[in-house]
């Protein structure tokens, strides 16, 4: 990450900054895109805070002259892959990384099985929360990597492209973020890069774009005829109406559910032909859209987890096939004189 040339602020201005708005100036000066968080919180404190984050000194005095804000680094915006290393919380790993009681150990599993040495030897941040890690590399040129949840490993998310972390000297809960390791960041290392294209890659086997409405058809062989028409109709109609929903006050976990329960009562009845694998991989490949950290109307940041998307569609799913829909039965009914 390359320093960005600002002109430097005068004496004067700096008087009134207190330590976190001069930790603020230092990450700017190394090509930290920064805006502040609210006190003691990890709260955006402005409005488009991603696209608001600057490395311009004048924008920062003013901020921090305000308040003694807490610092955020715009992840994705100063060229950074920030993994987040959860502490266990006391759970028990599932497979495949059974044993291992936090992301720390989850990350040292993967770079062993890459053959590659753990990679603490970067840029580090301690949170106040119990053992969590946040390591700071320099992005690959070219790359847009974006927020996951869970699914790099157990208690391991990714900050990139719209994310931010809370930098070193912010506080929460009473405690604060401290550099544990004041190097430079450190290049992607190219095994986790790897892994990270790997997750950026469509989904399979359901064919569904990134964006816009969901035309790609059922990765399903169901028997030919009337049934399967009508059965592909009502998934087509049914996995668009979700991609299309917008964030907020629970309407995408509302939405989740409803479209696995509409799939659900179609995988409960055999003769519709539509498998529960099939159904399940076809509303992941959309809801997955939904993981990561997105703004609620109010305006404060919230975060959705793979494990709770998958959660609502395999609950969708269950409820659904209790209900079955018998999609022949039906156009017999409509049909018949």
């Amino acid at each position: 990450m390359t320093s960005k040339s600002q002109p430097a602020p005068v004496a004067g201005e700096l008087g009134n900054l207190g330590w976190r708005g001069h930790a603020a100036l230092q990450a700017a000066a190394a090509g930290q895109s920064v805006f502040p968080l609210l006190p003691g919180t990890k709260r955006p404190a402005i409005a488009d805070w991603e696209n608001a984050a600057t490395t311009a000194p004048d924008q920062i005095i003013e901020w921090w002259r305000q308040r003694p804000y807490n610092l955020g680094v715009a992840a994705g915006k100063s060229g950074l892959v920030v993994i987040d290393l959860d502490h266990g919380r006391g759970e028990t790993a599932a497979e495949p990384f059974t044993g291992c009681r936090d992301g720390r150990e989850v990350l040292a599993q993967l770079a062993r099985e890459a053959g590659q040495p753990a990679p603490w030897a970067t840029y580090a941040v301690t949170t106040p929360t119990g053992g969590g890690l946040h390591l700071y590399f320099r992005a690959p040129e070219g790359s847009h990597y974006r927020n996951s949840a869970g699914r790099l490993g157990w208690h391991v998310d990714v900050r990139s492209h719209g994310g931010y972390v809370v930098a070193a000297t912010s506080t929460y809960c009473g405690r604060q973020y401290r550099a544990q390791n004041r190097q430079a960041a450190a290049p992607l290392p190219g095994w986790l890069a790897e892994r990270l294209d790997a997750l950026a890659a469509p989904p399979q086997p359901a064919a569904v774009p990134e964006l816009g409405p969901v035309t790609a058809p059922l990765p399903v062989t169901i028997a030919p005829g009337r049934i399967t028409n009508y059965v592909q109709r009502i998934v087509d109609d049914e996995l668009e109406e979700l991609g299309a929903v917008a964030a907020g006050h629970g309407r995408r976990h509302g939405a989740r559910l409803k479209a696995a329960r509409a799939l659900g009562r179609l995988v409960g009845e055999p003769r519709n032909g539509l498998a529960q694998d099939a159904a399940r991989a076809a509303l992941l490949a959309v809801a997955g859209r939904h993981v990561g950290v997105y703004r609620s109307p109010d305006g404060q940041p919230k975060s959705t987890t793979r494990h709770e998307v998958e959660r609502d569609i395999d609950d969708g799913l269950a409820y659904g096939r209790n209900l079955a829909r018998d999609i022949g039965a039906e156009i017999t009914n409509r049909t018949a004189p």
